[in-house]
């Protein structure tokens, strides 16, 4: 445990020791923020436009969900927002040591290669949570324009955190096979849009083939959370995707020790 909280330690410092952390974090709230403006904005006058007709037409006003109409789309829209911004977080975690030379230092450390991995995926994941805490904030706003329910909105950030986890795990273990970051966020970016496309097409081929399709989506997983549903099934599935991540990464690392790289 304890060599594990130091690796742990050590790559938090070099998060917010650099701009990486500040420079991501701002621009992902940033365009957070705009399309939460946005998306709130139209439910407002959308509201608006709803009394207006029912004053008119002497009717009793719509309720109006703001969970459907507002928050499931923020939702969506920061599960999109994470696919750009996440590789930028995995991309130096073991390139940079392969690049500067001290992986060969780790390699050879007492420190075991899952205590080193699960140390920087965890630094990883802390600085994602921060990220979606941001986020959060302008959800509670909501509350002065509706009555939303809080346990949709619970189930949908759960529903982000693993989905961002399971980005990050698969981000590790591309940053373990190059030493160039760039490298190893470009291709962290193609295997996530990869399994994010496969929910599309799954609705435009063989039904039998696109149900197969939907369950490996990861975005199909995530709708559920973002409606509300806690369902073990999608929880498992993330669970396990991070569980293939990881693993992926400790054999990439072994597999260089025993190289002697």
């Amino acid at each position: 445990m304890r060599n594990y909280l130091a690796v742990l330690n050590r790559e938090l410092k070099s998060y917010f020791s650099s701009p990486i952390a500040y420079v991501v974090i701002a621009m992902f709230l940033i365009i957070a923020g705009i399309f939460y403006y946005l998306i709130v904005t139209n439910f407002v006058q959308y509201c608006m436009q709803a009394d207006m007709q029912a004053q008119y037409y002497r009717m009793a006003p719509r309720n109006m969900n703001v969970n459907m109409m507002a928050i499931r789309p923020i939702l969506h829209n920061l599960s999109l927002f994470y696919i750009f911004f996440l590789p930028l977080i995995t991309m130096r975690l073991f390139a940079e040591e392969k690049k500067s030379g001290t992986i060969e230092l780790l390699l050879t450390s007492p420190i075991t290669n899952s205590q080193t991995i699960l140390g920087k995926f965890s630094a990883a994941a802390l600085l994602s949570l921060i990220m979606l805490l941001f986020t959060a904030l302008n959800v509670l706003l909501l509350f002065f324009y509706g009555k939303p329910e809080i346990g949709p909105i619970l189930t949908g950030y759960l529903g982000l955190f693993l989905l961002g986890l399971s980005y990050i795990a698969f981000g590790v273990f591309f940053s373990t096979i190059t030493d160039n970051q760039i490298i190893a966020a470009a291709i962290t970016y193609m295997f996530i849009l990869f399994f994010w496309a496969i929910g599309w097409v799954s609705g435009a081929v063989n039904p039998a083939v696109g149900k197969v399709l939907a369950n490996f989506s990861l975005i199909e997983h995530f709708d559920d959370f973002a409606k509300g549903v806690l369902d073990t099934k999608h929880v498992v599935f993330y669970l396990s995707f991070i569980t293939a991540g990881l693993f992926l990464s400790y054999v990439s690392i072994e597999s260089a020790k025993w190289r002697g790289r």
